[in-house]
């Protein structure tokens, strides 16, 4: 063995640096795991399936363009937002307010995603505290926390599983008055 280090015993290569990349970049690997685990979950909904390896991928693309080269291009977002807009379109009816994590095993996997997710926006915020951190990530990894959620009621919809809504006692719904003419 050289001078260096055997590499078995490291984990990590930046594991001992105090700045918060590191954490940002463990949070999103942690994401990016979880939503390998949950498409195990999906494979036979093909094209959710496929979608979240895509995400996965993505996942790690995001990690690496804070440390490293901009991995995330305006083309990777309009893809996520696209991606949005066509699970909002089959879940829509399910959708009109908060849902409770439940159901299926592949949405409630899809659930802990979507919360690894908002971790993974936190841990970014922490990061943006100490260095310069392009909008364009900040607005890919919110938008991945939405399609993320609205994937979970997607797998709840095509497994015939109800979703069951959530009515906040701390933040009531508010009401539109009726206009008066």
């Amino acid at each position: 063995m050289g001078k260096g280090k055997d590499m078995r015993y490291l984990c990590y290569p930046y594991m001992r640096e105090t700045q918060t990349t590191v954490d940002f970049e463990i949070q999103s690997d942690a994401l990016a795991v979880r939503i390998g685990q949950a498409a195990s979950l999906v494979v036979t909904l093909e094209e959710l399936h496929s979608d979240l390896l895509k995400l996965v991928e993505m996942v790690y693309h995001l990690n690496g363009s804070v440390r490293g080269k901009m991995a995330i291009s305006s083309a990777d977002l309009h893809k996520l937002s696209n991606l949005y807009d066509r699970y909002v379109k089959e879940t829509e009816e399910s959708i009109k307010q908060f849902v409770l994590p439940q159901g299926s095993a592949a949405a409630c996997a899809l659930h802990v995603c979507r919360s690894e997710a908002k971790k993974t926006v936190r841990a970014l915020h922490r990061v943006s505290l100490e260095r310069e951190v392009p909008e364009r990530l900040f607005d890919y990894a919110h938008l991945l926390a939405n399609v993320l959620f609205v994937m979970a009621v997607y797998a709840n919809k095509r497994q015939g599983i109800e979703e069951i809504p959530f009515v906040s006692k701390s933040y009531p719904v508010k009401t539109r008055k009726k206009e008066i003419n």
